[in-house]
């Protein structure tokens, strides 16, 4: 199956973004390639653009808060296993004691490093990080895989807690719903929403499934139109059969 995710919320693409983004620096930092650390190196400066909300931090500290609070309410249910609840608990209070000792601005110590901030701005600019652009970073490119390693780590350590804390949310956020199958007829699908709150919806098809779903949604109705793969076409058409797919509400 391929899931989709669509999130209703700023808060929660955001999440999402840093998600992605700490996966693909940690996936290119552990390669040995200088192409494979530069492209680490420019994962880190989106995840330096994405964290820059002003109230991220805040934001994720009071929803682990939040989310503290409802599994302790659970504590003594029977039907609820106390290591795991323990340990939950335990995950969520170190997640953000991390969070509320991360001080002043996300990131500052990056944009204090004139050499860091100086690739930053060349990279934005389309092959702008040449050699004879940038003739220090390509020296750093030529250093020891370890070398460079070490120091795409150190430069992301101090991010941690953002990724460990958006992990716990999304975790918690993807286990809160439950799929239900539905088909889309002749690629078209609509659901009244009744005003009920949502913060993502995932939609799971068939990987040998041709069709793409594309989502508009507010808090009354849900469209999913689901479009064939892109094969030359200049614009995107729809699927003009039935396609089956598994739905799933997403609410923290």
């Amino acid at each position: 199956m391929i899931t989709y995710e669509y999130p209703f919320n700023e808060r929660i693409r955001t999440l999402l973004r840093l998600e992605d983004l700490f996966e693909k620096t940690a996936h290119f930092a552990q390669e040995d390639g200088a192409l494979e650390h530069h492209a680490a190196l420019v994962s880190l400066f989106e995840i330096l653009e994405v964290s820059s909300r002003a109230d991220l931090k805040m934001d994720l500290i009071q929803e682990l808060e939040r989310q503290r609070q409802t599994l302790l309410a659970f504590r003594n249910n029977p039907e609820i296993s106390e290591e795991a609840l323990s340990g939950a608990l335990y995950e969520i209070e170190q997640s953000s004691a991390a969070l509320l000792a991360m001080h002043g601005k996300i990131g500052q110590y990056l944009r204090e490093n004139d050499w860091l901030m100086s690739i930053k701005s060349r990279a934005a600019i389309p092959g702008g990080v040449c050699e004879f652009d940038l003739p220090s970073y390509h020296w750093w490119l030529h250093r020891p895989v370890d070398v460079r390693r070490e120091a795409i780590e150190g430069w992301t350590r101090p991010l941690l807690p953002l990724r460990d804390s958006a992990a716990i949310v999304l975790r918690l956020l993807r286990s809160s719903g439950r799929p239900k199958n539905y088909t889309a007829t002749l690629g078209q699908f609509q659901l009244n929403l009744g005003g009920s709150a949502a913060q993502m919806v995932r939609i799971s098809v068939a990987t040998e499934e041709p069709a793409i779903p594309e989502v508009s949604a507010n808090k009354y109705f849900l469209n999913i139109r689901f479009t064939k793969p892109p094969a030359g076409e200049i614009k995107a058409r729809c699927c003009e059969r039935d396609v089956a797919f598994d739905l799933t509400f997403c609410n923290l």
